[in-house]
């Protein structure tokens, strides 16, 4: 069984490591581009877009608060990707990844702003009066009756699926079941297992209400905890502040490692994991946000999109950042972890991590394992309504018990399997999901392109942001 699954492990980690070459970039990247330029460079509207989210649109359809879609599509974003992510692509991509993970994420804002757009302006609701949105009703309503359109649509809405089980479900609950076991060898992993799917159960039975009432609470307590603590460890490595700085934007474009250290990355190695695992904290291009976008009560899609587009500037611009920052500079304040790292002596990110925050004793274990539970907690609830909403467009509304339970028994699973190869198949099979996604919906924002062009020109640009769209929800049968 040992081989089988070492062996399925490789096929997995090779189709990810072709998926991720230069096309999946490519089209990312070219994406971001296209949208920052589309919408006018949207980023400099970042200001207004904080503004708005802290706002209730009075008088708006939707079932959630801006706000609360806002929070929602963090506790997503806002998860593993953000700690061990960044640890993962400073270990088989240099620490150079950081940066391209950084400007990424900066070009990804217009992205994130692109495909909320969309989701809200075509989106429906249901029977119940619920609303339901994506790349998968924006391409169905954006081009009615288009062969090509509907096949895209289930395209996208059968990756998100999929997705929602492997970043949703295993990738998260194998690291936080990894970093107990660090700190806690003697807490038996199913255990852990049980725990986390009872929490997680007591909230995704209860909808997206419930979803965001949990995520408003806890999502901002645990970005600003988290931060701070982050900023205090950097403080302490106050000293290697600059080297880390020098050191990230080297890197960045020349392959080199360590001053003087033996391990080197090339460039495209360090553009590869930015790119894949600045993707895999931001979710910018995946369609993944919209899909909890769409249930925010907002007057006109512009509104709810600058607000989703904060998303991704609060999850990449600031916590990677200050995540690389944390892990740079104290790889350059401990001699050990320097050596080891220069000599390629940590197989995973999750190694690098906690022998970075725990040269800080008590206090840095504790911010990290706090930091895990709350992130990959949120990232459940959050990714278990993406998965919710694709299933319900795929198999309709008598599917979603189902679903429900499947996801549940993925986070026990995952977390009888953390340290093995199958853990590693994980973060591989989430990564080939995260870049699937990627197609279809990257194929919806550019064939909606002019609607997203011209709408941000007549809402943002013309001043009309507090116009009400007057247009009819259409209501669909459920199956």
């Amino acid at each position: 069984m040992d081989a089988f699954i070492e062996g399925l492990g490789s096929v997995i980690g090779t189709v990810d490591g072709w998926l991720w070459s230069w096309p999946l970039i490519i089209v990312l990247v070219g994406t971001h581009l296209y949208m920052t330029i589309r919408t006018g460079f949207i980023q400099r509207k970042i200001g207004t877009a904080i503004k708005l989210s802290f706002k209730k649109d009075e008088n708006a359809e939707g079932n959630i608060s801006q706000f609360g879609a806002l929070t929602t599509a963090l506790s997503a974003t806002i998860g593993t990707g953000n700690i061990v992510g960044v640890a993962t692509a400073v270990v088989f991509g240099g620490v150079g990844a950081i940066l391209w993970m950084w400007l990424i994420g900066i070009l990804g804002i217009a992205t994130k702003y692109a495909e909320t757009y969309i989701s809200v302006k075509y989106r429906v609701k249901d029977h119940k009066g619920d609303m339901l949105g994506g790349a998968m009703y924006a391409l169905e309503r954006g081009f009615p009756g288009q062969k090509w359109a509907k096949i895209t649509a289930i395209c996208f809405a059968a990756f998100a699926a999929l997705a929602s089980f492997g970043i949703g479900a295993a990738v998260q609950s194998n690291s936080v079941t990894g970093i107990i076991n660090q700190y806690a060898p003697g807490i038996p992993m199913w255990v852990v297992g049980l725990v986390i799917a009872g929490f997680v159960a007591l909230v995704v039975f209860g909808g997206i209400k419930s979803i965001s009432r949990v995520c408003e609470k806890i999502v901002p307590f645990m970005a600003i905890f988290y931060v701070l603590c982050c900023i205090i460890i950097i403080g302490m490595n106050g000293a290697y502040l600059g080297a880390a700085l020098k050191w990230i934007v080297v890197c960045a474009f020349t392959p080199k490692a360590m001053v003087g250290g033996g391990a080197g990355f090339a460039v495209m190695t360090a553009l590869r994991y930015g790119a894949a695992r600045g993707l895999f904290s931001n979710e910018s291009g995946m369609g993944s946000a919209p899909l909890a976008a769409a249930n925010a009560a907002t007057r006109n899609p512009a509104r709810q999109a600058l607000v989703s587009m904060t998303g991704t500037f609060w999850d990449t611009v600031v916590i990677c950042l200050i995540t690389g920052l944390t892990l740079t500079t104290s790889i350059l304040a401990n001699g050990d972890i320097s050596a080891a790292y220069a000599a390629g002596g940590f197989a995973k990110g999750l190694e690098l991590t906690v022998a970075c925050f725990g040269q800080v004793p008590v206090f840095g274990p504790f911010v990290l394992i706090v930091g895990m539970v709350l992130f990959s907690y949120t990232t459940m609830l959050g990714w278990s309504w993406y998965g919710n909403r694709v299933v319900a467009y795929l198999f309709g509304k008598k599917a979603l018990n189902a679903y429900q339970i499947i996801f549940i028994l993925f986070i026990i699973i995952a977390t009888l399997s953390a340290g093995s190869a199958l853990a590693s198949a994980a973060w591989d099979f989430a990564d080939i999901m995260n870049g699937l996604m990627v197609v279809p919906n990257c194929i919806a924002m550019w064939a909606l392109a002019k609607v997203i062009g011209d709408g941000t020109k007549h809402y943002v640009y013309d001043g009309n942001l507090d116009e009400k769209e007057e247009v009819d929800i259409p209501t669909i049968e459920s199956k």
